[in-house]
């Protein structure tokens, strides 16, 4: 005896349902990510390579404002040592952040950058920076974390500040003894 019309439908829509699942939870979010890095959707900056050479330096200025922040979940003080900086497009800059551990064991962290105005994201060009990696910090632990970066040349004339935002979450630990 073959299944009813019904039943088939029901273990179709059973499969579809847990294909669609199975896509939204493990092919997504890396192709999300990529997507993201690849046009400076939503504030990822383009990584320049450390080879990369800025472009002449301009007599225009741009400002650079720095905002910071923390998750609840993450015991750490963070801020940068400026608030913002007058820069000429293509000039390289040296800046730093500083970070506290003020819990009593060792914490990792993790820096999610963003950019904005979006259309100005294409246009930072970071060498170094924290954010490109997790940070594990010892109990009480102060740390000046650095980023390198220049802003291209060919940022439209329009755009006069460009805000860069980190915020740090904490990363799983494995009770790491530092």
């Amino acid at each position: 005896m073959s299944p009813s019309p019904q039943k088939k439908q029901l273990s179709w829509l059973a499969v579809g349902v847990v294909g669609m699942f199975a896509f939204a939870v493990f092919a997504m979010p890396p192709i999300y990510k990529a997507f993201c890095e690849l046009t400076g959707l939503n504030g990822k900056p383009l990584l320049a390579d450390a080879a990369s050479k800025p472009a002449e330096v301009l007599d225009r200025m741009v400002t650079l404002e720095f905002v910071t922040s923390v998750d609840a979940g993450l015991p750490w003080t963070f801020r940068g040592n400026l608030k913002s900086i007058d820069v000429h497009p293509g000039q390289i800059q040296r800046l730093s952040f500083h970070v506290e551990n003020l819990a009593d064991t060792a914490v990792t962290g993790r820096a999610i950058p963003s950019i904005s105005p979006a259309a100005s994201t294409a246009f930072v060009k970071k060498t170094q920076c924290f954010c490109f990696e997790q940070q594990t910090l010892k109990a009480g632990q102060v740390v000046d974390m650095p980023v390198v970066l220049y802003i291209d040349p060919a940022l439209p004339e329009s755009i006069k500040t460009i805000t860069l935002a980190y915020r740090f979450y904490r990363q799983p630990d494995a009770e790491q003894k530092i």
